[in-house]
C-alpha cells in the first residue's frame, strides 16, 4: 500500500500513526504513508487504541466492531480495516477522489 488508505472491495484499509493523550479526538493530515489520527486516550493497556476505535466508529458511520485492528494496538503505528464505512471524513475523501 502506497498511500495512508485503499479500497479492499467495501473495507477501507488505513495506515494510522495514533498520537494518545492529546488535547481532542482529531483526524489530522497524511504523513507519509500514514494518516494522523490524535485522541485524548492515555496509552495504557491499548485503551488509547480501543479509544481511537470508538472515536473512528464515529467519524465513519460505522459500529465499533465494523473496525478491525490489524496491527498496531500497542503502538502509535496502527493498520485499521473499515467494514463498509457509511461516510468519509473530508482528508480521506479528497485523497480517494484524487487518486481515481
Amino acid at each position: 500500500m502506497n498511500s495512508f488508505c485503499a479500497w479492499e472491495g467495501e473495507t477501507l484499509v488505513l495506515n494510522i500513526l495514533g498520537t494518545p493523550g492529546a488535547k481532542q479526538d482529531a483526524i489530522g493530515k497524511a504523513k507519509g504513508n500514514q494518516l494522523k489520527v490524535s485522541v485524548t486516550a492515555a496509552p495504557v493497556a491499548g485503551k488509547a487504541t480501543d479509544h481511537m476505535v470508538r472515536f473512528l466508529a464515529k467519524e465513519f458511520g460505522v459500529a465499533s466492531n465494523d473496525i478491525e485492528v490489524v496491527f498496531g494496538r500497542f503502538n502509535v503505528n496502527k493498520q485499521l480495516r473499515i467494514k463498509a464505512p457509511r461516510k468519509l471524513p473530508s482528508v480521506i475523501d479528497k485523497h480517494l477522489s484524487q487518486e481515481t
